[in-house]
């Protein structure tokens, strides 16, 4: 049943319907990236669950912050020095968020093996890698640290050996191993002075 005119009755139900003026409306895109010229610079010290901690440069303070979309996923691992936006207070409820992540003076990368095939970097921008291993109880695993000493050698990075327990094993025989590499090598026990470890840690 239909009428004609002002008032008319139509069986469909979508004629007055303006579907051109229902269209979707969304802002033109456009090639021009913010300059985010409000950036501040952060070194990111930690990540969880897709959080990284960065701590402000120059300052004691620490922002959360998660990656801007733009960056590709895996692009920020710690050590990484970052440019963050937003709320960088530092409150319990703040959030900013990494924009730019400046080139890498180091890589560190952690090498394939049976449970994970693809090598993966895991700490950016170190200048030294200290290797920590017991000369007893558990006795030291000699090719866990030979691994680890190839994969500092490879990233640039000057190698520390720490052996501890010195006091239940003589360290002897462990750094006669390792001498001809020219790798320093630091022996320490409970209760023992840490200046010699503490200058080494230092550079």
């Amino acid at each position: 049943m239909s009428r004609r005119g002002s008032d008319a009755i139509t069986d469909d139900p979508h004629a007055g319907f303006d579907r051109a003026g229902a269209r979707r409306r969304s802002r033109p895109r456009t090639k021009e990236r913010p300059s985010y010229a409000d950036a501040v610079r952060a070194i990111v010290v930690g990540v969880d669950r897709g959080r990284f901690r960065c701590r402000i440069e120059g300052q004691s303070q620490q922002v959360t912050a998660v990656k801007a979309r733009s960056l590709p996923r895996g692009a920020v691992i710690v050590g990484d020095l970052v440019d963050v936006v937003g709320d960088t207070n530092g409150g319990d409820d703040a959030l900013a968020r990494i924009v730019g992540v400046a080139e890498r003076s180091t890589v560190l990368r952690r090498t394939a093996d049976d449970d994970d095939p693809y090598e993966r970097p895991i700490v950016a921008n170190a200048d030294q890698l200290a290797i920590v291993a017991a000369l007893a109880d558990p006795p030291p695993r000699v090719g866990m640290i030979d691994r680890i000493l190839v994969a500092a050698y490879d990233a640039g990075l000057d190698p520390l050996l720490v052996l501890t327990k010195s006091d239940l094993a003589a360290p002897a025989g462990l750094m006669a191993t390792y001498r001809p590499l020219g790798l320093r090598v630091v022996a320490v026990e409970p209760g023992a002075d840490l200046t010699e470890l503490e200058a080494a840690l230092a550079g």
